[in-house]
């Protein structure tokens, strides 16, 4: 079965946002309007896969309110790293892509209102990626258990071991890339959850494109489950021990 894209792509905009969302009815709406306030010259793609509480829907009624809102409804459940890379693909077949692509979660654990401070930095000279980093000077995270702290440090030990890289917050999913960057790596592009943090910055490091993090505050999620397995969690480690194997 396709993806079924609903909205005006023919628009033209610097900035291309993409959400993934699975069951996130009680944030979409709210997280949208933000995006919105921000009044930047972007276009926001929501990438759902089917989800059961009517999260499609309710993007569906911001479309009547702004012509800037795209959906493309996916079968089924199929990973965050599929979602992300369906997104640049659709962001960079268009025939005037935006300049750059931002991803967040769409469960308001990332502030909109830090958008402009990724732009920001990657204005100040051109890079691959800039991270909303949790872990550098400024940064914090409000919310989360000890257990969850201690899974998180892990694994961007693990990354940055396996990367060989002086980055602060490898897993973190709030980021702004240049599409000059998405351009020559998409094809190289196969994950299907999490670790899709770990391989774009794999690729940019391999291509010696220039990484930057930016400080954000990270909360927990005030609504619906989180959406992170076991199962997304051995992805995970599977890609960065095959990293470092590689390497």
């Amino acid at each position: 079965m396709n993806n079924q894209l609903i909205g005006n792509s023919t628009g033209i905009s610097d900035i291309g946002i993409i959400l993934p969302t699975y069951r996130e009815a009680e944030n979409i709406s709210k997280l949208i309007e933000a995006i919105e306030d921000l009044k930047l010259n972007a276009s926001i793609l929501v990438i759902d896969d089917s989800s059961p509480d009517k999260t499609a829907e309710i993007v569906q009624e911001k479309q009547n309110k702004y012509n800037n809102v795209l959906l493309c409804i996916r079968p089924k459940k199929s990973g965050l790293g599929t979602a992300i890379t369906d997104g640049f693909k659709f962001f960079l077949s268009l025939k005037q892509m935006p300049k750059y692509i931002v991803t967040m979660d769409a469960d308001y654990s990332h502030n909109p209102e830090d958008i402009p401070k990724l732009l920001s930095r990657m204005y100040e000279s051109e890079c691959a990626i800039v991270i909303g980093s949790r872990y550098v000077k400024g940064g914090k995270i409000e919310g989360w258990p000890f257990t969850r702290k201690i899974i998180s440090r892990t694994a961007n030990s693990i990354a940055k071991f396996s990367l060989g890289l002086k980055l602060h917050d490898c897993t973190s999913g709030f980021r702004c890339y240049s599409t000059k960057f998405l351009t020559e790596t998409i094809g190289n592009l196969h994950s299907h959850t999490y670790e899709i943090q770990i391989e774009t910055i794999r690729q940019a490091s391999l291509r010696n494109f220039t990484l930057k993090e930016t400080p954000v505050l990270f909360v927990n999620r005030k609504s619906g489950k989180s959406k992170l397995t076991w199962t997304e969690i051995r992805s995970y480690i599977t890609y960065t021990v095959k990293a470092i194997l590689n390497s």
